[in-house]
C-alpha cells in the first residue's frame, strides 16, 4: 500500500517519474493526495499506474485545493458492492474492499485535510460519520495537514486548537486504533496484504 501527497499531477513528466516509482514498488493500493486535477480519467490513471486491472475512484479539486486519486489492483483486492459501496466526501475517499486471496474484508479512507482551521472541523466531522458505515477493520491513510504533537514540527512549542482538534479525533477512535506520528495514519487492525 502506498499513501503520498503528490502535490499536483498536471505535468506528464511528474505522471511518469510516479509510474516508474510504482513500477518499481509494485503497491497493490495506491491512495494519492493533492492531485490538483479536477478529473481523473481512464488516461491518466494509465499515465500514473501501468497496472492492467485498475480500478480507482477520486475526489476533484475544489478550486486550488485538494484532489484525491484511490487506485487498487482487482487482482489483489476488489471492492464490496453494498448499498454503499464507496464514499468521495468533501476531504476524503473511502472504498469497502475484500482480498482476492482470503476474503477479509476492511475499509480504506484517504485523507487530504485543508490548512484552515475553520474547515478541519468539517473534516473531523466527515471522518467521524464515516465510522458508521462499515463494521468492518478501518485504514485511514493520507495528509492530515495537521501535526498531533509541537514536537512533530520544527520551532512549534506548544499546542494549538487544531492540534487540540485532532487529538479529540484521534481519542474518538482510540478504542483499538493506533497512531502512526510520521505516516499520519490510524490503524484498527494490523493488516497483512
Amino acid at each position: 500500500m502506498l499513501s503520498w501527497n503528490v502535490r499536483g499531477l498536471n505535468e506528464a513528466e511528474k505522471r511518469l517519474q510516479i509510474r516508474n516509482l510504482l513500477r518499481a514498488w509494485r503497491p497493490d493500493i495506491v491512495c494519492l493526495q493533492e492531485t490538483k486535477l479536477e478529473w481523473i480519467t481512464r488516461g491518466i490513471v494509465k499515465s500514473i499506474w501501468s497496472c492492467p486491472y485498475v480500478d480507482w475512484l477520486y475526489l476533484g479539486l475544489e478550486g486550488a485545493y485538494g484532489g484525491i486519486v484511490l487506485m487498487s489492483d482487482r487482482r489483489v483486492v476488489e471492492k464490496v458492492v453494498e448499498k454503499v459501496e464507496d464514499a468521495v466526501g468533501r476531504f476524503s475517499v473511502s472504498c469497502k474492499f475484500k482480498n482476492v486471496g482470503d476474503q477479509f474484508e476492511w475499509a480504506f479512507t484517504g485523507i487530504h485535510g485543508p490548512n484552515l482551521n475553520k474547515r478541519r472541523r468539517k473534516m473531523w466531522e466527515e471522518l467521524t460519520g464515516l465510522i458508521s458505515w462499515w463494521d468492518v477493520p478501518w485504514r485511514l491513510e493520507g495528509d492530515f495537514n495537521i501535526i498531533h504533537f509541537p514536537s512533530e514540527r520544527l520551532g512549534a512549542a506548544s499546542c494549538t486548537r487544531a492540534m487540540y482538534g485532532f487529538s479529540d479525533f484521534i481519542s474518538s477512535w482510540a478504542d483499538g486504533y493506533t497512531y502512526g506520528r510520521r505516516s499520519l495514519y490510524l490503524v484498527q487492525y494490523f493488516l497483512r496484504f
